[in-house]
């Protein structure tokens, strides 16, 4: 990790303004103190036009420093002030994480099993807390806030290692770890413009929300734990069926999967190599006790790549603190602040003050009848190729009316993005006219996305779309899959085995003498790939 300049030189070097913007957006909560900890990096020379004001701009009314002031907001306690020569603010954020661990100890063979894992990996675990640092002021603050145990902000070290892009094979995304569903029951955004579950504030805000949620259900912190891991349904069957053998209903005594097993003994051997690092001969990156990063509020429109070079930072740093964006635009109605390092948030602020010219160059377009790509493209000016990149399209099939597509904004456009279609847009597609066929039928024990894919000659993106995976899941043996295909040999093959199917039970029905039917089998075998039905779509 490269090295942060200390505080004071940091009070020196900002500008009066930034240091102003700093003073009135950032707060912090006293913590024990310890040895003092690195500030955060120094802010790059941002790469935007700063030259010195013309006489009209020295005398307009509203001049930018002041709407760089009012745009910086905290987001945990806005308007308090921190005093950045405090030893609190100073001190080291893990002594402050460590008086604030609350849970009973975990110790078996489990725990040094993670232990000894992570003892293994020194380099891993560096750049683990090394990327953790950055989130974990803020993470702590909110734990703290809801008088929780401290041991939740350590969570993600085992979720995701604190990678914000994170996607699980079960299609769990994010730093936490939610899964569609459980994310849109705590208000996390999926569309085709943002995903909040890889948003820093949001998907912490709705952990710690389901969390708090599983305590209550369970009144153990342990069995919360495992039900964030393996599901409170799964968690309440176990407990029953121990209540009914006469067992105890203790974490321990339960029966569960060796993953869910696992899950809090890692987060108890992560706690202790945070309690004691050299008894493992591992080091933690020194941690400031002041937010890592600040939000910036916007009003319009902007693209990525433009508010990260008014930050003075790459793309890639730039997507760190910002990862939930799906498209080259961040959208003021749904996403109305941006998460920046400490340094940069105040010359992004200034910088967006002064900024000429448009801020966005894509906009959003409502199709207003189904449509192939290269229509749409003809429509919005866009070459083919570049419309089903920006909007993720497939070959081979339609845009459907209705559907939202990313699309250059013209110069005779003014009003951004409405929150509602922020919030709503879709992208609905269809395979494109006949002779594609619909061909369903249920997977079996080694079906995978290419595997299919290659059978019916298609892509393995078009296989993934049609059923809502990912181009590199399995199917599970059984699971209904859908294909659309212009080679109707399998279709039609599969019409004398319905018909067959069909006489049989036909002759079960009618005859007093026959009580059991012989099926077809499925081809495939145990689980079945036969074709269940194929008609046009």
């Amino acid at each position: 990790m490269e090295e942060r300049i200390p505080m004071t030189t940091l009070i020196h070097r900002l500008a009066p303004i930034a240091l102003a913007a700093l003073l009135t957006a950032c707060a912090t909560t006293p913590p024990p103190t310890a040895p003092a900890g690195p500030a955060p990096l120094p802010a790059p020379t941002p790469t935007v036009d700063t030259a010195p004001p013309t006489e009209a701009e020295a005398t307009a009314p509203a001049p930018a420093h002041a709407m760089a002031a009012e745009l910086l907001e905290d987001n945990l306690r806005p308007g308090e002030k921190i005093d950045l020569d405090s030893p609190d603010v100073n001190s080291d954020l893990w002594a402050r994480l460590r008086a604030g661990l609350q849970l009973q100890d975990l110790d078996d063979d489990w725990v040094r099993k993670a232990e000894a894992w992570y003892s293994a990996r020194p380099d891993y675990v560096e750049r683990m807390t090394t990327r953790g640092s950055r989130y974990l002021f803020h993470i702590l603050e909110e734990v703290e806030k809801r008088d929780m145990p401290a041991e939740l902000a350590l969570l993600p070290f085992i979720e995701s290692a604190f990678v914000t892009h994170a996607v699980s094979s079960t299609k769990a995304t994010g730093m936490w770890q939610f899964m569609p569903a459980t994310g849109r029951d705590f208000d996390l955004k999926q569309n085709i413009f943002r995903d909040d579950r890889r948003d820093v504030l949001a998907s912490t805000r709705a952990a710690l929300d389901y969390l708090g949620r599983l305590n209550k259900m369970f009144g153990d912190w342990h069995l919360a734990l495992a039900a964030y891991n393996w599901g409170p349904g799964n968690v309440q069957k176990a407990i029953a069926r121990n209540q009914r053998l006469g067992l105890p209903t203790d974490y321990a005594s339960l029966k569960m999967p060796d993953e869910t097993r696992y899950y809090v003994p890692k987060l108890q051997a992560v706690k202790n190599i945070v309690l004691n690092p050299d008894r493992f001969a591992l080091t933690l990156p020194p941690v400031a006790n002041h937010p890592y990063f600040l939000s910036v509020k916007i009003e319009r429109d902007i693209d990525v790549s433009l508010a990260a070079e008014l930050a003075g930072l790459s793309l890639e740093t730039f997507q760190q603190f910002n990862p939930q964006m799906n498209k080259p635009v961040i959208l003021a109605a749904a996403t109305p602040q941006v998460l920046l390092p400490y340094d940069q948030a105040s010359a992004f602020a200034e910088n967006l003050a002064r900024h000429t010219g448009p801020l966005a160059t894509w906009t959003a377009w409502v199709v207003p009848k189904t449509m192939s790509p290269a229509e749409a493209a003809r429509r919005t000016g866009m070459a083919e190729a570049a419309l089903r990149d920006v909007n993720h399209i497939p070959p081979k099939m339609l845009v459907k009316a209705g559907s939202t597509l990313l699309v250059p904004r013209g110069e005779h456009v003014q009003d951004d993005v409405s929150e509602r279609l922020a919030d709503t847009a879709a992208l609905n597609l269809a395979p494109d006219a006949p002779p594609l066929r619909r061909v369903s039928f249920k997977a079996g024990k080694a079906d995978t996305v290419a595997g299919i894919a290659a059978r019916y000659k298609v892509s393995a993106t078009q296989v993934a779309q049609w059923n809502k995976v990912g181009s590199g899941a399995r199917f599970k043996p059984g699971q209904a899959v859908v294909v659309y295909t212009a080679n109707t040999t399998t279709a039609k093959a599969a019409a004398p085995v319905v018909a067959k199917a069909q006489a049989v039970a036909k002759v079960t029905r009618s005859s007093k003498s026959v009580r059991v039917a012989a099926q077809p089998k499925a081809k495939g075998g145990k689980g079945g790939r036969g074709v269940v039905a194929a008609a046009n779509p």
